[in-house]
């Protein structure tokens, strides 16, 4: 009777200690399909430049652009923009442009910049971003497939002269032009603002202000689901790049970076590169993110918002409920005001001149 009943005991400790390994089960891949949904319906998007605002190429004196088509890793065909500015150029800057804002056309003062200062550069749109074939970016690390596959075909074609290859890249395209090192060791200088080291680090830094400390038990999750989707992509770290290469890395940002913070990025890579001859660090203290390749004395932006914010305050009717009368209005606005050389001019010439330097002296 001992037995039986004990047995019975034990049973139903079994039974118990079952469901409760089902139910943590069931939630743990409810949290993992739930932190997925999160990512994907911020990070796995397409995006396309705001018309009314883009960059053109007539507004920089003497930048000439020739369009490109090249594929990424499942066949998909991106836009690719080799922009030059007279002749004599003695190297290639490959550019990474930043997520969220459509694809390369907002840093196309950078790359006038570096054609009018003797270099080819190549920039492009990565997967699903204005020109670009894809449904959706997929994630953080497709960044660095398609600059690995952007660079090889800089290399491989005809077209383009064989010259020292140089990385510019700002915020995610920092990120990207980091860890795409490991791929292209020959790659002879980098210039990375406002990045991090990790692939996850983009929804972790961006997603504290939303989710708080919640964003530490979604980041784990995160990263499982980049491994499943990306393999080896989504392991390898800026830190990773710099240390499979002999190029020279100058890292810029600022600490009131309030999209990416510093500590995902320079104060990391300080740590642990201060003593290297190879590392060059930047630190401000109040350029921002999107706004540290600006001249901060340009204040044509500002200008410009203040007759705008009196048109929006003008308006008869609710924007949040004419959707799509605000939306045609005020590309109408923008059209009719936007002194589009000025915007277009904007640039920290002296930035940009240390920038230019240090490529000299790593090519």
């Amino acid at each position: 009777m001992k037995e039986r009943t004990a047995g019975k005991k034990a049973s139903k400790k079994k039974i118990i200690l079952i469901i409760i390994a089902v139910i943590l089960i069931a939630l743990i891949c409810g949290w993992y399909a739930f932190c997925v949904w999160m990512y994907n319906s911020n990070i796995s998007i397409s995006a396309d430049s705001y018309e009314p605002l883009m960059l053109r190429v007539e507004d920089f004196e003497g930048l000439e652009c020739r369009e490109y088509s090249f594929p990424s890793d499942k066949g998909q065909m991106l836009a690719g923009y080799l922009y030059s500015s007279g002749e004599d150029q003695h190297g290639i800057v490959v550019l990474a442009h930043g997520f969220g804002g459509g694809g390369h056309n907002s840093y196309m003062d950078c790359a006038d910049y570096f054609a009018s200062h003797g270099y080819y550069v190549f920039a492009y749109d990565a997967t699903a971003m204005d020109k670009s074939e894809g449904e959706s970016l997929g994630g953080v690390p497709q960044g660095v497939i398609d600059l690995d596959h952007a660079i090889s075909f800089v290399e491989a074609s005809d077209e383009i002269p064989d010259l020292p290859i140089v990385l510019f890249g700002h915020s995610w395209g920092a990120y990207c032009v980091s860890a795409v090192l490991t791929y292209h060791p020959e790659v002879k200088a980098v210039i990375e603002c406002c990045g991090f080291n990790r692939s996850s680090d983009m929804f972790e830094s961006g997603g504290k202000d939303q989710a708080g400390g919640v964003i530490y038990a979604m980041t784990p999750f995160i990263r499982l689901h980049e491994f499943i989707k990306f393999g080896r992509y989504a392991t390898n770290t800026a830190m990773d790049g710099f240390d499979s290469t002999g190029a020279a890395v100058m890292i810029v940002h600022s600490a009131d970076d309030g999209v990416i913070g510093i500590e995902y990025g320079l104060d990391k890579y300080y740590e642990k590169y201060r003593d290297d001859s190879r590392f060059t660090f930047m630190r401000f203290e109040d350029k921002g993110h999107n706004t540290i390749l600006n001249d901060p004395d340009n204040t044509y932006a500002e200008e410009f918002d203040v007759p705008f914010g009196e048109w929006y305050e003008s308006l008869g009717y609710d924007p949040g409920e004419d959707r799509e009368r605000f939306i045609r209005e005020k590309a109408e606005y923008i059209n009719e005001h936007l002194d589009h050389y000025r915007w277009s001019h904007r640039l920290d010439e002296d930035l940009f001149d240390t920038f230019l330097e240090f490529y000299e002296g790593n090519i």
